[in-house]
């Protein structure tokens, strides 16, 4: 190698050193509701000595030490910071993690492989809160997060409505002429359906958009690229070759913030959860409920018991609070003729 690209590789590995220690940062505040208090001489002993097998040959056991102990003690004070963490699911660059910085630039998002992890960070309260998309405007209803907010008893505490630009990532090296294979999160991948076809290029699954971007900045396959946000060219190192590829340029999703408790300030939409018998009508006397009142209902989704074959549970969201009387009055009797009734919290509705 000559001195440019040995020096190209020293920047390319001060990126992933960077990258990693921030990694390590986040899954040490994962650890602050775990703990009784955020100093662990065992624990920092136990660090220091595991990666003492690393000394030798280039590096000092001095060095080494130096090193990490600076790193615990800026873990420690990020710890002892109290700044509010929020999960979210995928990698660094999600449009889940620009949704929550929308929401509330202060607050630390955290990614999370699956929907799951952000639930259950919450429930175990490694997470102060976490943001989940429950719709897009083109292909609709996530199914699997309305799905875990059935099952869940967490509350929805916000809502951010976040446009949607996707963007053609590849590697700067990556000619596009040459470009065989797009990866991307399968949502994605149908928001984009035309830009794909007129170019001819294979759509791939993967789990997350920006872990798309992430894959193809680590593993560096030929011919291929990324379908991401913009923010996915700084993170990893790519090329945004081109924006706004998705069908509809009014593309938009929208996502919940969740808690363990209720919104104490209160709000001006709500979200509820029920099941009803099966006979004629039901649905209609449960909506003709809302329609007596003055209730706007914004959104009704069904979705299928798991464990009831051809039973449904119906997601609704309606404008109104539930310190208001009518509203107070609707929900009293939605429980009453409900075989299954959940309140999943009252909140500001974002206005656009």
């Amino acid at each position: 190698m000559n001195l440019n690209e040995i020096r190209n590789k020293i920047d390319h590995l001060d990126g992933e050193i960077l990258k990693l220690i921030y990694e390590r940062m986040e899954l040490g505040l994962r650890t602050r509701g775990q703990k009784l208090t955020v100093t662990d001489k065992e624990r920092e002993e136990q660090v220091l000595n595991n990666i003492m097998r690393f000394s030798g040959r280039l590096l000092s056991a001095e060095f080494i030490q130096n090193l990490y102990k600076i790193i615990i003690e800026e873990s420690k004070q990020l710890q002892a910071s109290g700044r509010l963490l929020v999960g979210f699911q995928g990698e660094h660059g999600a449009y889940s993690e620009l949704a929550a910085r929308k929401y509330d630039p202060d607050l630390v998002p955290i990614p999370c492989q699956e929907f799951k992890e952000v639930f259950e960070g919450i429930k175990n309260k490694n997470f102060d809160f976490g943001i989940v998309p429950v719709e897009n405007s083109i292909e609709g209803a996530v199914s699997e997060v309305n799905d875990l907010l059935a099952a869940s008893d967490l509350m929805i505490v916000g809502e951010v409505s976040l446009p949607v630009n996707h963007c053609l990532l590849t590697l700067p090296e990556t000619d596009y002429r040459e470009i065989r294979v797009v990866y991307s999160h399968p949502q994605a991948l149908a928001q984009c359906r035309e830009f794909l076809r007129r170019h001819k290029f294979e759509p791939r699954s993967f789990y997350d958009t920006a872990g798309a971007a992430k894959m193809l900045s680590s593993l560096r396959p030929g011919a291929a690229a990324a379908i991401a946000s913009p923010d996915c060219e700084k993170f990893y190192g790519l090329k945004v070759l081109k924006e706004n590829i998705q069908d509809e340029r009014t593309n938009r999703t929208r996502f919940i913030v969740l808690a363990l408790e209720k919104q104490v300030k209160g709000g001006d939409k709500c979200t509820i959860i029920f099941a009803l018998k099966d006979e004629a009508g039901a649905l209609c006397e449960m909506l003709k409920i809302f329609s007596d009142r003055g209730i706007n209902l914004s959104r009704i989704e069904s979705r299928p018991q798991k464990f009831h074959p051809g039973h449904y549970l119906f997601l609704a969201d309606f404008q109104g609070s539930d310190s208001e009387d009518r509203v107070k009055e609707a929900l009293g009797e939605v429980e009453q003729k409900a075989t299954f009734y959940k309140f999943l919290g009252c909140y500001q509705e974002e206005k656009r």
